[in-house]
């Protein structure tokens, strides 16, 4: 004879299941949080430049800082806003905040000297970062194994 073990409650749809995603530990975790905090980011590299594409809706032109140093760029963004309103005895105020930082490990092939165009249309920042001379690209060696 051989024992089987279960629990109290058979169904299927037992209470536990539903603890699962209504624990806030599930919805803590960085891969959340991370998506809410970090625009989402294309880069293109073309043979003489590389274009890096930021989606951050909503905010101006003088919300940016953008710093190229040591091969990191790092752009960030804040933008605050209050209003409030005043009538028959009551005042309502609101407090809007937004901010990001992003920072990128940069290929050695960019020319930190070189100007970084900076262009922010529609919602998305676009930068244009130039390539060095002799990052022209080598000839390709092929190796022989003995």
């Amino acid at each position: 004879m051989s024992l089987i073990k279960f629990k109290k409650n058979r169904f299927p749809w037992d209470d536990s299941l539903f603890d699962f995603f209504n624990g806030d530990e599930f919805f803590n975790d960085e891969f959340f949080n991370m998506g809410k905090s970090v625009p989402a980011m294309n880069v293109k590299e073309h043979d003489s430049d590389f274009e890096i594409e930021l989606a951050a809706p909503g905010f101006d032109r003088s919300d940016f800082e953008i710093v190229l140093e040591d091969n990191v760029l790092r752009v960030s963004a804040k933008k605050s806003k209050e209003s409030g309103e005043e009538e028959e005895g009551y005042t309502r105020k609101e407090f809007n905040y937004s901010a990001f930082q992003r920072n990128m490990q940069l290929p050695g092939t960019v020319d930190e000297d070189k100007e970084v165009k900076a262009t922010y249309k529609n919602g998305i920042l676009k930068l244009k970062l130039m390539k060095s001379e002799m990052a022209e690209e080598k000839t390709k060696r092929v190796i022989e194994v003995v």
